[in-house]
């Protein structure tokens, strides 16, 4: 049974994980911050709810025959890849920050072929462990992030050579009934506001590397996790402002992360989906991220890209300079971009195809995905440029909008910031802007589901240049 957004919120009211922010310890629903977590993720669980977007949501279950969140299947074909798009671009436009359980999403469709690999490979019962774990995150609808990135220390030395072991995540004991493991993740988006976090390798490990190539699960808040929280200048003014309204994002606010610190973590076999594998560690990286990339480049921020774009035409039309040749045109470049990035996404959910063969597991195309990713990163930065020009400095010098209740103040706020709309109304789309131009997200457009540099390895890698010099070749009557 799928769970409503008050069911959603009680169920984590289970927990009590050990957070810090600001240097003090908070409490998950008590601290303001930590608050917009919940509510970004009750929203989720209510769009699951709503009859119009249940195509995009949800899907059926092969394992339970029942309806699932999205966010929790299995992509068995191109339609299932589209969707999972689909998905990520819907949660954006609703949310303007992120869903938090777009990282697990994608984790668990890297790990369902590679575990089934490997047990095919070599004779393991890891993809039954998954399947089995899978199940349980399915018939109970809940909410899973994932967890990629190590603080990598010294990263001119590998993971077996660096003077402290623990900044990549690796196992430090192995018991009977499961292994205790030592080490962080960092920018972990979402996990104090998930039950479930599943745990993957950074990076493809080698020989020498085996207590580093570990994939697991564990539940939130587990003994030995803290999880230490982000402190912006956003954090700051949601502690002090009379009235979220009055914050670019009421709501959901900036994107959430975290430092997750394992310290002597337990985790029992049953949760445990990769153990000094590093044959296979580098294709599960790999395939997490061909399907991140898709999600995260052309889809999620293409939401956010068409909240930006709506943000730009208010200010235009509130300032009544909307009809200006010159404003017409930075609007539809930002389109340009926001809609290119998107159809680099679905051309790499419709080129998908079945990863490992025989599987009846679904990835995207490779190239489009990294294209996606590439394409938005440069991009987010034009759209943050353009509607930062149409707002104006008003974006970032506008007094706050607590100012229209002083009656001292407020006469001349409403006069002077009067314009083609009253005050309210400029000063609450200019706040709306500055959570885009002068937030977080472009920095974390650029290195979110890896850097462009990344993506521009890949592309590299990837290409058939001997096919583009034969057809040059063949052209150019050009003879080997």
């Amino acid at each position: 049974m799928m769970k409503t957004a008050q069911e959603y919120i009680e169920s984590m009211k289970n927990f009590n994980p050990r957070i810090f922010l600001g240097g003090k310890r908070v409490n998950l629903f008590e601290n303001p911050t930590t608050l917009t977590v919940i509510k970004a993720n009750a929203r989720v669980y209510e769009l699951s709810q709503e009859p119009a977007y249940q195509e995009i949501m949800t899907a059926v279950s092969p394992y339970t025959g029942g309806r699932i969140s999205r966010c929790l299947h299995i992509a068995q074909s191109i339609h299932d890849l589209e969707r999972r798009a689909e998905m990520a671009l819907l949660t954006s436009q609703m949310l303007g920050t992120c869903n938090y359980r777009c990282v697990g999403a994608d984790v668990l469709n890297a790990l369902a072929g590679v575990t089934w690999e490997m047990d095919r490979d070599l004779g393991t019962d890891y993809h039954q462990r998954f399947l089995a774990y899978l199940k349980h995150l399915q018939e109970n609808d809940l909410a899973c992030s994932g967890a990629v990135t190590d603080p990598k220390g010294d990263r001119s030395k590998r993971p077996a050579q660096q003077s402290d072991p623990d900044v990549y995540v690796h196992v430090a004991e192995k018991k009977a009934d499961g292994i205790i493991v030592r080490g962080a993740k960092v920018s972990q988006s979402g996990a104090i506001g998930c039950h479930e976090t599943v745990v993957i390798p950074t990076m493809g490990m080698r020989e020498g590397e085996e207590a580093f190539a570990v994939a697991f699960a564990v539940p939130n808040g587990a003994p030995g996790i803290t999880y230490i929280s982000q402190y912006t200048p956003f954090t700051a003014e949601r502690e002090v402002v009379s009235d979220i309204r009055y914050l670019g994002n009421p709501e959901y606010g900036q994107r959430e992360t975290c430092i997750m610190v394992f310290d002597n973590v337990f985790v029992p076999w049953e949760r445990v989906f990769m153990c000094g594998e590093t044959r296979y560690s580098g294709r599960l990286i790999a395939r997490f991220a061909k399907t991140h990339r898709m999600n995260c480049g052309g889809a999620c921020k293409v939401g956010f890209i068409d909240l930006i774009i709506g943000a730009a035409q208010l200010a235009a039309e509130y300032s009544g300079v909307q009809k200006a040749p010159h404003i017409v045109e930075k609007i539809t470049d930002m389109i340009r971009i926001s809609e290119t990035s998107r159809a680099c996404t679905i051309a790499a959910a419709l080129k998908g195809s079945e990863e490992p063969a025989g599987s009846g597991f679904y990835l995207p195309n490779d190239i489009f995905g990294n294209v996606a990713k590439l394409t938005v990163a440069d991009g987010f930065w034009e759209v943050m440029k353009w509607v930062g020009d149409i707002a104006g400095g008003m974006a970032v010098t506008m007094p706050s909008e607590e100012e229209l209740n002083n009656p001292e103040s407020g006469p001349y706020v409403r006069k002077f910031m009067c314009a083609s709309a009253p005050a309210e109304l400029r000063l609450r789309v200019a706040k709306f802007v500055q959570n885009w131009c002068a937030g977080l997200h472009g920095a974390g457009t650029w290195h979110g589901a890896g850097s462009p540099q990344a993506q521009k390895m890949v592309l590299y890698a990837l290409t058939d240049l001997e096919e583009k010099k034969r057809l040059a070749k063949n052209l150019a009557g050009i003879k080997d």
